[in-house]
């Protein structure tokens, strides 16, 4: 899955938010806080981690790369 960045960056909340993988950005941070979401391979714990361009994120089998 391919996700482009119009801005400087995105917060990692919202982007898993914003591409319906989950319900709400509740869920999401459930998810980030349970250390299930991996930023380039390491895993990420901070909900407004600032996403920019050619990064990886992975959620379970989902690989989110921005452009």
């Amino acid at each position: 899955m391919t996700y482009t960045l119009n801005g400087e960056f995105i917060e990692l909340h919202k982007l898993i938010k914003l591409l319906d993988l989950v319900d709400t950005g509740g869920q999401a941070k459930i998810l980030i806080e349970d250390g299930l979401v991996l930023r380039n391979g390491v895993i990420e714990t901070r909900k407004r981690a600032k996403i920019i361009k050619a990064e990886t994120i992975q959620i379970g089998d989902v690989t989110i790369t921005v452009v």
